[in-house]
């Protein structure tokens, strides 16, 4: 029982301090909390049946698994994953990530070890939303190469896809050669009909031709595994450069500002925001004149970079990274609806559009500039007194670089290097080293 002291304050507390003209609208300031309440109670159900309707339309993982293990089961497709998706339950879906309906993103486990599980879902206003009509709707991803091609006949198609798609290019043989090696799910130095129905879906992926293309770089994320159209690849730790993401139903209540500060305060110490800097720096290095063409950053977006628990930068998502033969090609009129000339998914037209559309206003911007623009107010925040100054002055000289690349290769090394070099200097002989 409380005492009888304690009591006493309490009451002290409570009532005391109120007059009693106060207490003679107490009614009154009842009835507007409990309205302020209710107001209240209603805002955190809009947002949350928001956040439910946004999942329960982005995130549909189930018809995936669905049309990816019933075209396995019956033959059509095959892959390295098929089993432990659909036989063995070795390989689930987990948390959703997915930004479009059409294209589905979850984190996964694989025999206990974390993964990414991407793959495309017809649009459903294509479909009367039936299995069945998913089913046919899927079907037209695998219809090539059809019964009877060769495997001499298939190679020539990979060669006429990838020279299309990356430019004529000396090395196209080779990349050939580990394309089918990648089909050859079995290894039995054959590629089946199922394999090449698959690994063909694949390559139609602007990702998964990326990530083949530039599998031995070491800022790409790993290729695990795939079925079908469906692929698997290596968990990014932080699949963002900024670890707090608002999302799209509260960023219009939700101030930039505070986001920003909020941005700041949760981000990496500067050390270790330099050390992936530098990762970022070399991925621009890599896909610069590399082994199979040079490659153009459409969309530089702190979303699309992350990094692994040892802060080395890792390329969270390479949809928005596209060879330059290809926008080079759409920019001088060829269609985006042209099957065989695109490699953006399935529904082709509206994201080849889209990336030809932010890579041809920026065309002349190279991809150093657009990653400096991402890089100022990550960088400079936090950054020491003695640096500051300096690294001020190499992101504006950065910034304003213009011209493609390759019309100006040495100023574009110079100042790339000069970079790497300053933030080097910065961590080196460091325990952020």
């Amino acid at each position: 029982m409380m005492p009888r002291a304690l009591r006493r304050l309490v009451h002290l507390m409570l009532f005391c301090p109120l007059s009693k003209g106060l207490q003679s609208r107490l009614p009154a300031i009842k009835v507007k909390y409990l309205l302020l309440a209710w107001l209240g109670i209603l805002v955190i159900s809009w947002i949350v049946y928001m956040q439910y309707a946004s999942y329960s339309e982005l995130c549909r993982g189930h018809v995936c698994h669905m049309v990816i293990c019933d075209h396995y089961r019956r033959g059509i497709i095959s892959g390295s994953s098929c089993k432990a998706l659909c036989d063995q339950r070795t390989l689930t879906l987990q948390r959703c990530m997915s930004t479009s309906s059409t294209h589905q993103v979850y984190n996964g486990l694989w025999k206990e070890k974390p993964v990414v599980i991407k793959c495309g879902v017809e649009d459903p206003v294509k479909t009367d939303g039936a299995p069945d009509s998913m089913l046919r709707q899927e079907m037209s991803l695998f219809d090539k190469p059809t019964r009877g091609t060769s495997m001499d006949e298939f190679k020539e198609m990979l060669h006429s896809f990838l020279k299309v798609n990356l430019g004529e290019q000396s090395s196209l043989s080779t990349l050939v050669d580990r394309v089918i090696t990648l089909a050859d799910v079995n290894q039995d130095g054959k590629v089946s009909l199922a394999e090449a129905k698959s690994i063909w879906a694949l390559l139609q992926i602007n990702e998964f031709l990326l990530m083949v293309a530039l599998q031995e770089k070491e800022h790409t994320p790993k290729l695990l595994g795939f079925c079908g159209d469906l692929y698997v690849t290596e968990r990014v730790s932080h699949n963002s450069l900024y670890r707090l993401e608002v999302p799209n139903s509260l960023q219009s209540i939700v101030p930039e500002a505070l986001s920003s500060s909020l941005n700041h305060w949760l981000a990496p110490a500067w050390p270790r925001r330099a050390r992936i800097t530098i990762g970022l720096l070399e991925f621009v290095e890599e896909v610069f004149h590399g082994s199979y063409g040079s490659f153009l950053i459409c969309d530089a977006n702190p979303y699309h970079v992350g990094y692994n628990s040892k802060y080395d930068c890792k390329m969270a998502n390479l949809r928005s990274v596209a060879s330059e033969a290809v926008v080079r090609g759409f920019l001088k009129g060829r269609r985006c609806e042209t099957n065989a000339d695109c490699t953006y998914g399935r529904d082709c037209t509206a994201t080849c559009d889209r990336l030809v559309k932010q890579c041809n206003t920026e065309v002349v911007q190279p991809n150093l500039a657009k990653v400096c623009v991402l890089l100022q107010d990550y960088l400079l925040f936090g950054a020491p007194s003695d640096l500051r100054g300096d690294l001020e002055k190499q992101l504006r000289t950065c910034v304003t670089l213009s011209g493609l690349a390759s019309q100006m290769e040495v100023h574009h090394s110079l100042v790339l290097n000069n970079l790497k070099t300053l933030l080097w200097k910065k961590i080196s002989n460091t325990q952020y080293s």
